[in-house]
């Protein structure tokens, strides 16, 4: 007996070697995959986010009373309105995503111009929140001297405002169909183009605060530019067929998946924006903007990597969804989270190491060096947090579930963190720390509700609903 049965067992583990290589190389091949989305997206985000912080450099070392203007003007007004916009351009790549999954590729161009029609009337209806900023500011209680100058700013970044509404979705209709490279290569080169004209006119010319913004304004113009010219101009035979009338057709339908898409993105992006704005409430109030604006423009420089992930993510999940493969949606989604994951580990890490030292890239003020540094430990928990959180998010878009996921936003980070962090700050004299760690239990629970949703999916499930809405969007065309 014992002769008959060793030949099984050295079976056993060369059986379990070669699931084990086959897992291995399921994972490489996946990860290629994604990175083919998520390399491009995460340098595409990062240059573009580093944009703002140029300007935001130049407008520091100007003085803290410029800083804190352009960080309100840029970081709560401009971000507000750009995650809005952000969230209703994710439509766009859920239909985008699981139309050429299905190979529908002639819809991509349609659900394009679509996206342009909506979010260019969303932006001209969120346009006054530019132009009269300031008195917005003044009347919610922000200084006087703050709300003007801030307003000032926001008024010149009115055109940036626009520029969302025509680049978001130029950014979906490019990742959708792997071009990802385009979008890669011209924000590289209005990289060094910002910072020459950003030297220009508040060094040379002697613009200061407003001269930062204008040259935002003109780098992200010169990005929308270029892509525009490579999408409409002969760069996408496939899914470019030039200005059609199908555009106009079913916009009621699609003005409510970007809505949800717009509500559900918006929240979590306007959720750390809430707390600049109320720690202008707060004792000693430019001080305290200061520091945590430093704080959040690292926390979001890093936060363009999970963003990333939300892109590839988004796209694996609709292209499989929209091919039929529910499996490997769900693989897609394993792969991303835990990758992701390592990558915050690493910057949680370098943010713990480095403490105050990166507040030198804004500032030379020590009062401003130490209040980041006294904030270090809630960055680096923050940063953990994003390894996860946005991925969860691109299965969202993926899916399609984006009207759900909105209500999930709205009781972790509203009913919850909000509520904690003012506990925190003023009931236990906790200052911003205890705003900013009240505000990370609200991300947390929004994490845990989303990852519980992603376990509990039925992705076979989901692969028929979405060629259900491929169906349906075809025979309306």
């Amino acid at each position: 007996m014992e002769r008959q049965s060793a030949p099984l067992l050295l079976e056993r583990p060369k059986e379990r070697e070669g699931q084990v290589q086959r897992l291995a190389s399921e994972v490489w091949e996946e990860s290629m995959k994604l990175w083919e989305v998520v390399g491009p997206a995460v340098f595409m985000r990062l240059v573009l986010y580093s944009l703002n912080i140029i300007s935001q450099s130049f407008a520091g070392h100007l003085g803290d009373a410029e800083l804190a203007a352009f960080s309100i003007a840029s970081t709560v007004i401009s971000g507000f309105n750009l995650g809005f916009l952000l969230g209703m351009a994710s439509a766009l790549e859920t239909l985008c995503g699981q139309a050429y999954g299905a190979k529908q590729y002639a819809m991509l161009g349609v659900y394009m111009q679509r996206s342009w029609l909506v979010l260019l009337a969303f932006a001209a209806l969120l346009s006054p929140t530019y132009i009269f900023s300031g008195q917005l500011l003044s009347a919610l209680g922000q200084p006087a001297d703050l709300a003007r100058d801030a307003g000032a700013v926001s008024a010149c970044l009115l055109p940036l405002h626009f520029m969302y509404a025509i680049l978001l979705p130029l950014n979906k209709f490019l990742q959708c169909q792997r071009k990802n490279a385009v979008t890669a290569v011209t924000t590289a080169v209005a990289f060094p183009v910002h910072a020459a004209v950003t030297w220009l006119l508040v060094s040379y010319f002697g613009l200061g605060v407003i001269g930062a913004a204008i040259a935002l304004n003109f780098s992200w113009a010169l990005v929308v530019a270029l892509q525009l010219a490579y999408a409409v101009g002969g760069g996408c035979p496939e899914t470019w067929g030039g200005f059609s009338s199908l555009a106009f057709v079913d916009i009621w339908g699609f003005v409510k998946l970007s809505s949800a898409s717009g509500v559900m993105l918006c929240l979590e992006s306007w959720y750390y924006r809430v707390l600049i704005f109320v720690t202008g409430y707060m004792k000693n109030a430019e001080l305290a903007v200061d520091a945590l604006s430093i704080c959040l423009s690292l926390n979001g420089l890093e936060m363009m990597i999970p963003l990333g992930f939300l892109a590839g993510t988004g796209v694996r999940v609709a292209n499989e969804l929209g091919a039929g493969n529910g499996h490997r949606a769900r693989f897609a989604t394993m792969v991303s989270t835990a990758t992701s994951f390592l990558i915050s580990i690493f910057f949680c890490l370098v943010a713990l190491g480095l403490h105050g030292r990166l507040a030198l890239i804004f500032s030379s003020s020590k009062a401003v060096i130490d209040a980041v540094d006294d904030m270090s430990v809630l960055l680096a928990l923050t940063i953990l947090l994003n390894g996860v959180q946005p991925v969860l998010s691109g299965v969202a878009v993926g899916s399609g579930w984006q009207a759900l996921v909105a209500y999930v936003n709205i009781g972790s980070y509203y009913l919850i963190g909000v509520p904690l962090g003012a506990l925190l700050g003023w009931t236990f004299r906790l200052g911003v720390h205890g705003i900013w760690a009240g505000m990370i239990g609200g991300t947390t629970v929004q994490t845990l509700i989303l990852a519980y949703m992603t376990i509990r999916c039925d992705w076979d499930q989901e692969a028929l609903k979405a060629s259900n809405r491929m169906g349906l969007m075809g025979s309306s065309e």
